[in-house]
């Protein structure tokens, strides 16, 4: 009930669209409560007339059968309506929806999207939604003509004979009991289908997206064995769901079945003792039919309905998860907007771990004086790149402080914070869009000269004019067709175009060849030349003229200075250095 109570506040803004389909809805309900009437009008006039006015009885069963007919085509046509605008109120929700859970991506902090697989976000933002919409859309379809049939069958039946319809009310409950209690069983069980479809979303999206790297392990079987596993999970979840919830219909109908029975049974009685003719007891048989219909066609699509609700349930604990703004730390209103950056970097005593069973960085303490190059080296997983995304506030520190121009990285916003930075990773990040509009990413106001400018700078306007249309060249998503050296490039260009006060570059050059890098190194010395810059490097020739050489190791400094300090303090630096260059 609470997922279905959330589900009705995203129809607010179909207000009157709702209003108009429960219009409609009470129009095709009423027409279809006049036609039972008419036909058992016209079968006690056929069952009581007088031979002798046999004229007079045609014209007034010929009036009866049109006055059916109309009432059969009003139903239909408002039916008709009512179903298109439950189309455009179910999908005006669904787009909100989706709207909201991509808004929702945008904002949730770097540990949510970090400890989730892709897939599974896609399949809850694709699959799910597709699964709440028809679900929706089937609940809406029966709802409203469903609550206007059983009042309405009601009245007339109580109006035809009290008790006959005081039996149908006492049976009643039989119906809900039998849904209620295979629903309850039946929801957990689509929660975990749509669980383990998820899963399954997410294994097709890594192999895919790492075909190459299957392919180059001969992995193939295992990938196969993988799939299949979910795939039989998946199977026999999909199959207790379907099989439990198609239980609920049968069981509903035996009961409907009881009722018409009874209606039947009370019905001839009366009808023998005269207090109804043989028209009124055929009416209240298809008050009765009608009664129980909309239990049937709601039990009828109860597979849809349950997985539907569990779909929800998934989406809204994707929405309510907690975002960068409901996080521990708040944001605070100071900014660096208004105030030129220097680029003094201070660290006091700053404590991280993404598991804090495992701590990774402690008791760091760093200053970085404006201008300074620093260069960050050390062994895979001694916390390089983690000091990036603390620098960035992609997470923020367990304890102590991280201090910009004398103003704690906590007290800014994160947004005007991360627009100081121009960041180039060593993963690169290519949208579909021409060659131009991946290079203004970052500087969305620059004109198409000054990107030339920017990609000339940094080496990639010669390969850019050998694309088909140049610089209008349309890449696709990931720029296939470029080397991973031509997009490394391109996003080296977008930096180059910010111009920004401080520099991050994280391994940004490990995807170019030798030759290249050393032009591109200029270009970056020019770049840097008065801005702080930190640059994670595993090929130590690259930063060779850094200001300061960071030594980290399990997550702390041991060693700090320039190349020549540290070659000659012939420490762990010095190992690292000649592993490199002279043969073990």
């Amino acid at each position: 009930m609470k997922t279905i109570k959330r589900t009705l506040k995203y129809t607010k803004k179909q207000l009157w669209l709702i209003i108009l389909s429960m219009i409609f809805a009470a129009g095709s309900a009423i027409s279809a409560l006049f036609i039972p009437i008419m036909i058992g009008r016209a079968i006690d006039v056929l069952a009581y007339f007088d031979i002798e006015e046999k004229a007079k009885v045609l014209e007034i069963i010929e009036l009866m059968l049109f006055q059916t007919g109309v009432a059969v085509i009003i139903s239909a046509l408002c039916q008709q309506l009512m179903s298109i605008i439950n189309n455009k109120v179910t999908y005006h929700v669904v787009k909100d929806v989706r709207n909201e859970a991509f808004a929702k991506i945008q904002k949730l902090p770097l540990k949510y999207l970090d400890s989730r697989p892709a897939g599974e976000i896609v399949s809850n933002m694709i699959s799910d939604v597709e699964q709440f919409a028809d679900g929706m859309l089937l609940g809406f379809s029966q709802f409203f003509t469903g609550i206007i049939t059983i009042i309405g069958t009601l009245v007339l039946m109580l109006s035809i004979n009290v008790k006959v319809a005081l039996l149908v009310l006492v049976l009643t409950p039989m119906s809900f009991f039998v849904a209620k209690f295979i629903s309850k069983h039946t929801y957990d069980m689509f929660k975990r289908q749509s669980e383990t479809r998820a899963e399954q979303t997410a294994l097709i999206d890594e192999i895919i997206g790492n075909e190459k790297v299957v392919k180059s392990f001969c992995h193939e079987k295992e990938s196969l064995e993988g799939f299949d596993s979910i795939n039989e999970r998946l199977k026999e979840c999909s199959l207790k769901a379907v099989f439990y919830s198609s239980l609920t219909n049968p069981c509903t109908r035996f009961v409907n079945a009881v009722v018409y029975a009874v209606v039947a049974l009370a019905g001839g009685l009366s009808v023998w003792t005269g207090a109804l003719t043989v028209g009124m007891l055929s009416t209240l048989l298809c008050y009765a039919n009608q009664y129980t219909k909309p239990f049937n066609e709601i039990t009828g699509v109860i597979t849809e309905l349950q997985n539907a609700i569990a779909c929800a349930d998934r989406i809204f604990a994707f929405l309510d998860e907690k975002t960068e703004k409901d996080s521990k730390v708040l944001e605070k209103t100071d900014s660096l907007s208004e105030t030129r950056i220097e680029g003094n970097v201070i660290m006091k005593n700053v404590e991280f771990a993404y598991n804090p069973e495992n701590p990774l960085i402690e008791n760091l303490n760093l200053e970085v004086m404006p201008g300074q190059n620093v260069a960050i080296v050390g062994p895979t997983g001694c916390g390089k790149t983690t000091l990036i995304n603390l620098l960035m506030r992609f997470y923020d520190t367990l304890d102590g402080q991280i201090i910009i121009d004398g103003k704690e990285i906590k007290d800014m916003r994160r947004h005007e914070l991360r627009s100081k930075f121009g960041m180039v990773l060593q993963d690169t990040w290519i949208k579909e869009g021409t060659v131009l509009e991946n290079i203004l990413i970052g500087k969305k106001d620059a004109t198409k000269e000054e990107a030339i400018e920017a990609a000339k700078a940094v080496h990639a306007h010669s390969f850019i004019k050998r694309l088909p249309k140049g610089y209008d060249t349309v890449l696709d998503e990931d720029g296939n067709g470029l080397s991973a050296g031509q997009k490394q490039l391109l996003c080296i260009a977008r930096v180059m175009l910010m111009q920004p006060p401080m520099l991050i570059l994280d391994e940004a050059t490990s995807n170019i060849d030798t030759r290249t890098e050393l032009i591109i190194s200029r270009a970056f010395n020019k770049l840097m030349e008065n801005r702080t810059s930190f640059v994670v490097a595993h090929r130590l020739s690259t930063i060779k003229n850094a200001d300061i050489i960071l030594v980290m190791k399990d997550g702390h400094i041991i060693e700090q200075g320039n190349h020549d300090s540290l070659i000659k303090q012939g420490g762990f630096y010095k190992q690292l250095y000649m592993s490199q260059y002279l043969p073990t």
